[in-house]
């Protein structure tokens, strides 16, 4: 049933959040990590995106010392970084990866936000449907925003209010106690860029606040006591604030100028004599002016009064300043009133997230049936308001660490020497960690919630560091040291076990290549002995790792094939050498097909019409259905070749991974739904929380396990026909389940597929669901065995055959991913095909 596979780079990376706190990141391979959010990131599609320096919401009057109040002790918070970044995508957390797939644009939250409105203020329906349709009711009652934020509030303070020390709940009854049009204006703010001051003129918010300079009053505080209070501390004092005003907080002309657009810093520009192309340009050009003395003044002249004295008018820097206060008030003056998130506050708040509550209060008013299944909260994820804080540290620490790799370049070797600084100052608490999980796991863990859990511990974002720390030593050339990092790494097996194959894998290399020179204790002085004593090393690595249960099916080729050549070159008798054939990978099958390419005339990036071939071909569909006036259909290529195949007696789909996803839910709708204590949080959930985590396999190796050896021996037809009667009817949902492929259909394909192959792909697929997703070949093809089969085999005529194409037009090349599909199932033996579209002729549309 195990089949072994090639190796290729990942696609991508799986993220994982607890229900209603932080985001993390899973990344189940040994290259450096792709670009990853920040701690808590939010990226919501509001119409209003005003000016990316600003966008505002502040009183008339400039008096923006929003919701302001008062505590009793202090606490530090600090954050994984004050901005936003733009570029960055945002990645869905474990916890909205298991909803429904629910409509969350303008008019889902419209229709939401009129339901809560007809409930608001009278108990008769009709009075209140005449109140909306006359517009008597005004907007401002309720909204998903507010409804979404204060759910995470409430979660979270039922089951973790003992993680929040006496001020942060002072501040969360003060905010129950502020007014809704303050609350949606300051979650309305919390859900754009943070750290950026807003320009009160420019929200459009008035439909839910009525009076925005009143929203403002409503719950302004004025502070007796101003130390600290600037708008960069991470102190949350007695006197604490919800938001800074500009007034009050700007005060240099560095940062009011950054505040200013292109056109309006020309103008400022022209009028105090500076130049420059750009607007960086202009700026530093008027942050010099700024800063330089001017006039007679500056080179030591007085004004004489008559009598013949000197007079001493203002001295340099009070004219200095004076000047700077006129800049700087006339930049005021140019934007109008400010307003940004107090940082101290926001951290507060940022700890969760609201898409995903969004989500729920959506998903519950689709009216959708969910499958059956026990929800459990029996576990704090955080046991005390320490582990929450050491997770937090932890957490800035590896995006430290990613900063360093992703967002700024090539590293370089300052870069990776940064990245190895960090590890160190986290290496002696780290080994702590992975002992106190260790005896976590045999004495506390009763029923294998430790797979979920321990990705909130801080030891789970150390290892990763530790991980990226081994790629910096070998970037660095330190073989000897991240040798020694990677066994350390292998001994445990609890944090990050999907990436032991990769680990496995460059130890192996180390051992082959660098170890017998950069061997501390060298074995012997001649280079060839100690060459031989590593490879015999490496040779019981890659035993290692293909008896590990944890090393996944996808490195078990490449160990493979390092075994067999490690062994001819030590000169292993061939009857004790490892032989592999039986599982040795068959090239894709080369297919051609001619077909006429459709051309559209595209205007280039100068709006001039020319003939140029789209991303995405278009084909005539020759063999297939005709459609007006007897016309050939216009087709994607993977539709020319699926009528291409059609017409030579197969049957099939062009799903790509969506045929796999529905089958896989099917096989194992039971095993998704097993209980797991912690992985279901909420009622409208379409998975357990951990399937796109590496713990999903090993939380449930027995069951899954048992499930393959099912499908092997032949069963997957009557798996699958049971679960359709039992859930079709309610249409249940389901991860990856589409109701729209025919139950016949699916039960045909499954009896044509070989058991054995079904269960090792089900098996790639339940180790690496999330990564796995992608890549898999456009068409999958079967026939049974009564039809005519294209190659001879031994089984042909009695069971059928499947195959697998992937569609390939001109200058279009397979990826990793694909690769990584195609080794996954001519490893298992199933036959597929490279599908070369080949344009017989080209006409233009």
């Amino acid at each position: 049933m195990d089949r072994f596979i090639k190796r290729s780079k990942p696609s991508g990376i799986q993220v994982q959040a607890d229900a209603t706190f932080i985001d993390s990141k899973y990344e189940p391979a040994y290259e450096p990590p792709e670009k990853r959010p920040r701690l808590g990131d939010i990226k919501v599609s509001d119409a209003e995106t005003g000016d990316s320096t600003s966008a505002s919401m502040e009183e008339d009057d400039g008096d923006a010392l929003l919701f302001q109040g008062s505590t009793s002790d202090e606490v530090t918070f600090d954050s994984v970084t004050n901005e936003h970044n733009p570029s960055q995508p945002r990645h869905q957390t474990a916890f909205e990866s298991s909803l429904p797939a629910v409509a969350t644009d303008e008019e889902a939250i419209e229709k939401y936000e009129a339901q809560r409105a007809s409930q608001v203020s009278s108990s008769n329906a009709e009075i209140a449907s005449a109140r909306i349709e006359n517009r008597d009711w005004v907007h401002g009652k309720s909204s998903i925003y507010v409804d979404a934020f204060n759910l995470a509030l409430d979660t979270v303070l039922e089951d973790e209010s003992h993680l929040f020390d006496t001020k942060e709940k002072c501040v969360f009854e003060h905010w129950r106690s502020l007014g809704y049009e303050a609350q949606y204006l300051y979650v309305r703010l919390f859900l754009r860029k943070t750290s950026m001051w807003h320009r009160i003129e420019r929200l459009s918010y008035h439909s839910d606040i009525s009076d925005m300079s009143l929203a403002i009053a409503k719950e302004n505080r004025q502070s007796n006591d101003d130390d600290d209070q600037g708008s960069t501390g991470v102190v949350l004092h007695d006197n604490y604030r919800f938001a800074d005003d500009s007034f009050s907080c700007i005060k240099t002309i560095e940062e009011a100028v950054l505040l200013l657009s292109l056109d309006e810093l020309r103008g400022l520009a022209k009028e105090a004599k500076v130049q420059g192309k750009n607007k960086a340009e202009l700026t530093r050009a008027f942050c010099r002016t700024s800063a330089r003395q001017a006039g007679l003044m500056a080179v030591g002249l007085r004004r004489s009064s008559t009598n013949g004295s000197t007079e001493s008018g203002d001295s340099l820097e009070n004219q200095d300043s004076n000047r700077n206060a006129h800049f700087l008030n006339k930049i005021l003056a140019i934007t109008g009133p400010l307003i940004r998130l107090s940082e101290a506050v926001f951290k507060l708040f940022e700890r969760w997230t609201e898409k995903s509550l969004t989500t729920i209060i959506l998903a519950k008013m689709a009216r959708r049936n969910y499958p059956d299944y026990i929800v459990c909260r029996s576990t704090n994820i955080f046991p005390s308001r320490q582990h929450l804080l050491e997770f937090e540290l932890s957490m800035r620490k590896e995006y430290e660490v990613d900063q360093v790799l992703e967002f700024n370049g090539p590293p370089g070797e300052e870069g990776f020497r940064k990245i190895i600084d960090v590890f160190e100052s986290i290496a002696r608490r780290w080994r702590e960690l992975i002992r106190e999980e260790n005896d976590r796991e045999d004495h506390v863990y009763e029923f294998g919630e430790g797979g979920y859990l321990r990705r909130f511990n801080a030891g789970h974002a150390f290892t990763r560091i530790a991980h990226k720390a081994a790629h910096a030593f070998g970037r660095l050339h330190r073989y000897r040291e991240e040798h020694e990092l990677l066994m350390e790494l292998l001994t445990q097996r609890l944090f990050h076990p999907a990436r032991r194959g990769a680990w496995y894998q460059r130890k192996a290399l180390l051992e082959e290549r660098y170890m017998w020179e950069a061997d501390a204790d060298p074995v012997s002085a001649d280079p060839e002995v100690r060459k031989k004593h590593w490879q015999r090393i490496a040779v019981i690595t890659c035993e290692t790792a293909l008896e590990d249960r944890d090393c996944h099916l996808i490195y078990h080729y490449d160990l493979q094939k390092r075994l067999t050549k490690l062994e001819k070159r030590l000169r292993v008798p061939r009857r004790l050498q490892h032989d592999f054939g039986h599982v040795r990978l068959r090239e894709p099958e080369i297919h051609t097909v001619q077909g006429v390419q459709v051309v559209r005339d595209e205007p280039n990036s100068k709006g001039d019409t020319g003939r140029g071939l789209s991303t995405k071909t278009i084909w005539l569909d020759e063999l297939g259905e005709r459609g007006e006036n007897d016309q050939f259909l216009h087709v994607s290529v993977e539709e020319m070749c699926l009528s291409y195949y059609r017409n030579q007696g197969w049957k099939g789909y062009h799903s790509e991974g969506g045929i796999l996803r529905t089958l896989f839910a099917y096989l194992f709708f039971d095993v998704l739904f097993v209980y797991v204590p912690n992985v279901f949080q909420t009622p409208f959930q379409t998975c357990p929380l951990d399937l796109h985590t590496d713990t999903f396999y090993p939380t449930r190796a027995s069951q899954i396990n048992h499930r393959l050896v099912e499908i092997a021996n032949g069963r997957a037809e009557q798996i699958l026909r049971k679960v359709h009667e039992q859930e079709h009817e309610r249409r249940t949902c389901v991860v990856g389940l589409n109701w729209d492929f025919d139950i016949d259909d699916l039960a045909e394909l499954v009896s044509c597929l070989d058991g054995g192959a079904l269960a090792a792909v089900c098996k790639v697929m339940a180790q690496e669901y999330k990564a796995r997703g992608s890549g898999v070949p456009d068409l999958i093809l079967w026939r049974t065995g009564g039809d005519e089969p294209s190659v001879s085999t031994d089984n042909d005529d009695q069971k059928g055959e499947v195959m697998f194409a992937e569609v390939k037009s001109a200058n279009d090349r397979l990826s990793d991913t694909q690769r990584l599909w195609i080794n996954v199932l001519t490893g298992a033996g199933v036959r597929v095909a490279l599908c070369n579209a080949v344009a017989r002729e080209v006409r233009r549309s």
